[in-house]
C-alpha cells in the first residue's frame, strides 16, 4: 500500500511538473541537450521508485542500523525532489487555471454572441510563471540540501539563566546541561559528528547532565558501538536520564512481549553504560555543601497516540513541597496536563518535538508547523512561577536533515533570587 500511494503520487506530480519542464526547454533548438534533460528528469523518480521496493524488501533486516540508515536517506531524497516540485507546480497551476478562466470567458461571451475582438491571445506569460516557479522551487531544494549536508550536524549552544526564591544558595550559578532526543541510530556512519557534540558539550562545564529521552529510535542495537563515545560526556555532579516514547520499541512488531522487553531491558543497562543514573517514575536528591534539591524524572506521558508509562504521582512521592524541584519529563504537553495543574514544581525539562526539524529562527522570533499540535514545542515557557524548557533536540528521526531547526545542546545556569 505505501509503494502503491508513492507511486500514484510520483506519477501525478511529475507527469505535471513535465508538462512545465517542457515548456521551459520549448526554445532549446539542440535535440540532445532537450532530450538529455527529459531522460535526467525521468531518471530521478525511477531511481527512487526502484530503491523504495529494494529496501522494502530488507525490511526484515530493519533491525541494522545500517538498513535504517538507507529507509532515511531516501525518504530525504524524496522530500529533496518533491517539495521543490509542489512548488513549481503551484505556479505553473496558477496559469493553466487563468488560462481556462480566459477559455470559459471566451465561450461564454461567443455563446451570448457578445463581441470580441480577434482570438484568444496567446498566454504569453506561461512561461513567465514556470520560470518564476523553477526559480522559487530552488530555495526549498538549496535549504534541504543543506539541512540534509550540514544542518543536521551543525549543533548550537542555547543560554538560559532563570531565577528561583525557593533556590538554595548553594546552586547559585549551578549549570545544567539538557539534550534531548539523541535518536543515536541515526547517526550511523557519523561518528565523527557526535564526538564533535560530546567535546562541546563538556567545553560547557556543566555541573549537570541531563538528558529527556530517546536515546534510540526503536532497537537497542542502534547502540552498537557508541556508548563508548557518549560515556565521554562528564559533568561535577553527575549526569542523569530518563526514557522517550521511541525508547519502549512501541513502534516495531516485535515477535513476543518477551522480546520487546529484552530490548527495552538493554536499552536501560545501555543509560546505565553510559554514565546515566536512570530515573523511572522516582526522585533523587542533589546535594551541595549539605543543600539540596530534588530532581525527578517520570516515563514517557504524552497524549495519545503517545504512551503514558509516566507516574507523576509516584514520582513525586516523599517529595518536600516547598523546596525546589526539577522535573525531567519527554512529552511537553505533560506540563499543560498534570504540572501546572498540580504541582509546584519550579523548572520542567522536555524535549519530543525535535523542532519538527524544520522551522525558522530569527532573534527571538521562530516558527515551524509543530507549532500547531504542540502550543509549547522550543524554548522557554512560564506560567506563574512555573517554568518549562523546550529543547530542539540532539538528533533526527526521520528525514535526515534539519531545515531552519539546528541540533541543541542547553545549558541552563539557574539564580538564587
Amino acid at each position: 500500500m505505501i509503494i502503491l500511494f508513492v507511486l500514484v503520487f510520483i506519477l501525478v506530480v511529475d507527469l505535471y511538473s513535465f508538462k512545465g519542464i517542457k515548456l521551459l526547454v520549448s526554445g532549446i533548438e539542440n535535440n540532445i541537450i532537450k532530450y538529455g534533460i527529459y531522460i535526467f528528469y525521468w531518471l530521478i523518480p525511477l531511481l527512487l521508485l526502484f530503491f523504495l521496493v529494494y529496501f522494502r524488501a530488507l525490511a526484515p533486516y530493519e533491525r541494522d542500523p545500517a538498513i535504517f540508515k538507507n529507509f532515511s536517506l531516501l525518504g530525504g531524497f524524496f522530500i529533496l525532489f518533491y517539495v521543490p516540485k509542489l512548488v513549481f507546480i503551484i505556479f505553473h497551476l496558477a496559469d493553466d487555471i487563468m488560462h481556462i478562466g480566459k477559455l470559459l470567458v471566451h465561450k461564454i461571451s461567443s455563446y451570448g454572441n457578445i463581441p470580441v475582438s480577434g482570438d484568444v491571445p496567446a498566454i504569453s506569460r506561461a512561461k513567465f510563471l514556470t520560470q518564476i516557479g523553477i526559480i522559487t522551487a530552488a530555495i526549498p531544494f538549496a535549504s534541504i540540501l543543506y539541512g540534509m549536508a550540514k544542518g543536521r550536524f551543525n549543533f548550537r549552544i542555547s543560554h538560559e539563566k532563570l531565577s528561583f526564591k525557593n533556590l538554595p544558595a548553594s546552586f547559585d550559578g549551578f549549570k545544567i546541561i539538557q539534550i534531548s532526543d539523541i535518536h543515536i541510530g541515526s547517526f550511523y556512519g557519523h561518528e565523527g559528528q557526535v564526538k564533535k557534540a560530546v567535546e562541546l558539550i563538556n567545553e560547557q562545564n556543566p555541573d549537570m547532565i541531563l538528558f529527556t529521552g530517546d536515546l534510540v529510535n526503536n532497537f537497542a542495537e542502534e547502540l552498537n558501538g557508541w556508548v563508548s563515545i557518549l560515556k565521554k560526556m562528564h559533568a561535577k555532579y553527575g549526569m542523569y536520564s530518563i526514557l522517550g516514547n521511541h525508547d519502549y520499541g512501541d513502534y516495531y512488531d516485535w515477535k513476543d512481549e518477551d522480546e520487546k522487553m529484552n530490548n527495552l531491558e538493554r536499552i536501560k543497562q545501555a543509560h546505565r553504560d553510559i554514565g546515566f543514573k536512570l530515573l523511572l517514575n522516582e526522585s533523587s536528591e542533589i546535594e551541595v555543601n549539605q543543600e539540596k534539591f530534588t530532581l525527578i524524572g517520570i516515563e514517557n506521558w504524552g497524549l495519545p497516540p503517545f504512551p503514558q508509562y509516566g507516574d507523576l504521582k509516584l514520582a513525586m512521592n516523599g517529595v518536600e513541597k516547598s523546596g525546589f524541584k526539577l522535573l525531567m519529563s519527554h512529552d511537553p504537553s505533560h506540563w499543560d496536563a498534570e504540572v501546572i495543574k498540580d504541582t509546584t514544581i519550579d523548572l520542567t525539562l522536555s524535549g519530543h518535538t525535535h523542532g519538527m526539524q524544520f522551522g525558522i529562527n530569527i532573534g527571538n522570533k521562530q516558527w515551524s508547523p509543530v507549532k500547531y499540535k504542540y502550543p509549547r514545542w522550543a524554548g522557554l515557557y512560564r506560567e506563574n512561577n512555573q517554568y518549562l524548557y523546550v529543547n530542539r533536540g540532539f538528533g533526527y528521526l526521520g528525514f535526515p536533515g534539519r531545515v531552519g531547526m539546528p541540533p541543541e545542546i542547553t545549558v541552563i545556569e539557574l539564580k538564587s533570587a
